[in-house]
């Protein structure tokens, strides 16, 4: 399945991704539902307080996106310990946005 992975803007300087990257190729995490993951989009949220999340996950789905993953850093705080405030608002956007069957996972690994 082809993912699209949203990311914290705060956290670009401390994390590359990678272990998003390796956690979707092998289906682990919360990929292990959809099995093995081809990382297709790989983008920020926008900033805070996540408007643009909603955007840039309709994109990821027009570029051939099957789902959109919540990065760790937005639900789960890593690497820097602190989750996003508005990750519930950003979510609930995304997910009126891209409808029902669409799905969208709250985070990566």
């Amino acid at each position: 399945m082809k993912i699209g992975i949203i990311r914290c803007q705060q956290t670009e300087d401390y994390c590359p991704g990678t272990t998003d990257f390796v956690t979707a190729a092998k289906g682990k995490g919360s990929f292990e539902a959809l099995g093995a993951c081809e990382v297709v989009g790989f983008i920020s949220c926008g900033g805070c307080p996540g408007k643009r999340a909603v955007l840039r996950a309709r994109m990821l789905r027009d570029r051939g996106a099957e789902a959109i993953a919540l990065a760790s850093c937005i639900t789960k705080g890593n690497p820097i310990g602190f989750p996003c405030p508005n990750r519930d608002m950003m979510l609930a956007a995304i997910r009126r946005k891209l409808g029902d069957d669409f799905p969208v996972l709250e985070y990566t690994h």
